[in-house]
């Protein structure tokens, strides 16, 4: 069954879109991430593993980050992620650490996807779902992958 996905999570995701955009035009691989509250954006990030030369700097983790030194917590049950794409297994490792309650991503990412190499590592309580604007972050990859093939 498709979760039913209200106007403010459309919001948010289309809030990681332009972070993932930012990602593109930046070269980098184009995901994006919010944090919110339930109610605003407390994080958001895009990748930045080649700026930083730091193959741990998804977008994720950058989110995560932020939202912990804003709530002054390493614990987030009362946030939710919106991400462009499905997280990698390092990735949704550092999401159960933190007990974020709800991750949103938009398209499965079948090559690096945590799903393809370990379900079960989300946080038990945390609420997983996607599908949000999955088109849309599919087509962003596929438009960096085809321009970086030229």
């Amino acid at each position: 069954m498709t979760p039913s996905f209200s106007s403010l999570d459309e919001r948010f995701m289309r809030r990681a879109l332009e972070e993932a955009q930012l990602a593109f035009d930046e070269g980098e691989i184009p995901i994006g991430a919010v944090i919110t509250d339930g109610k605003s954006v407390i994080a958001s990030a895009h990748n930045m593993v080649e700026r930083l030369c730091d193959i741990s700097a998804h977008a994720e983790m950058i989110a995560l980050s932020a939202a912990s030194l804003h709530f002054r917590s390493k614990y987030l049950p009362q946030c939710t992620l919106y991400v462009t794409i499905e997280p990698c297994a390092m990735c949704m490792g550092a999401l159960r650490w933190s007990q974020i309650g709800r991750i949103v991503f938009g398209a499965e990412d079948t090559k690096a996807g945590y799903k393809r190499f370990q379900t079960g590592i989300e946080h038990p309580k945390a609420i997983v779902e996607s599908g949000l604007l999955a088109d849309e972050a599919a087509a962003l990859m596929r438009g960096f992958f085809a321009v970086r093939r030229r």
